[in-house]
């Protein structure tokens, strides 16, 4: 195996925040940038885990309220690290609890705070009502996304965030503002579950070509048949909320 294609894809906390199909964003990683030429060396991060001193990629997942305090001390104590690698544009994609995690705090329905790490400029307010079901949204880079979203969590963004996508049908953020997930840099935080990558290829070739771009400075992809996925997206769009 060259060091030279290799890349170092990191899930944070996969015991912990690992539900709805999360795990798939990583299959789907792996096995695109193993057909567009390169090698993976899949890292995981738990609670108490060494942080790796060599990441290239990073997704993580969603959780129940439960599994958020969890986690919550351990990854305030990485966040710094966390925020450096963002600003030095590793590229990470957060699903629903870490979306809203990456955030500045969480506060339950019951009052409950939980911290953020601040990287995204969004704050979560937990309410009695739950947005749940098929989720389309519209991106100027990624076309339709489609996805399925399950939280309580009104999620708002603020002046440095900007939108992963526009709202076509379903609730996102908040289910007001039209505005589903948030971008910072090279940062996406979603609530698309389902999980998301398998359906919206677009996006996970974006965060291939950006991790590649950073760590070699040149990215020539392979041509993908993405008919399977392309049949997935059109079914899940006509499917009722």
């Amino acid at each position: 195996m060259s060091e030279k294609r290799v890349i170092n894809l990191l899930q944070l906390y996969p015991r912990d925040m690992n539900i709805y199909g999360d795990w798939g964003n990583a299959l789907v990683l792996m096995r695109r940038l193993q057909w567009h030429g390169y090698h993976v060396n899949l890292l995981s991060y738990n609670v108490g885990d060494e942080f790796p001193e060599a990441v290239d990629l990073i997704v993580g997942g969603g959780g129940q309220d439960s599994g958020q305090a969890k986690i919550g001390d351990d990854l305030l104590k990485i966040g710094p690290k966390l925020i450096d690698l963002a600003e030095d544009d590793v590229p990470m994609l957060m699903i629903c609890g870490l979306y809203q995690q990456y955030g500045h705090f969480f506060k339950t329905k019951d009052g409950q705070v939980i911290q953020g790490i601040g990287l995204l400029d969004i704050e979560t307010y937990g309410g009695e009502e739950r947005m749940i079901g098929n989720i389309v949204s519209e991106s100027d880079e990624f076309g339709t996304i489609v996805g399925y979203e399950n939280h309580s969590g009104s999620t708002v963004l603020g002046a440095k965030a900007q939108p992963f996508g526009r709202v076509i049908r379903g609730a996102g953020n908040n289910g007001k503002d039209e505005t589903e997930g948030a971008r910072y840099r090279h940062v996406i935080g979603t609530y698309m579950h389902g999980s998301i990558l398998p359906k919206n290829p677009a996006v996970a070739d974006y965060l291939i070509e950006k991790a590649v771009m950073r760590k070699f400075g040149i990215y020539h992809p392979q041509v993908i048949d993405d008919h399977i996925a392309e049949t997935a997206r059109e079914t899940a769009v006509t499917r009722p909320r």
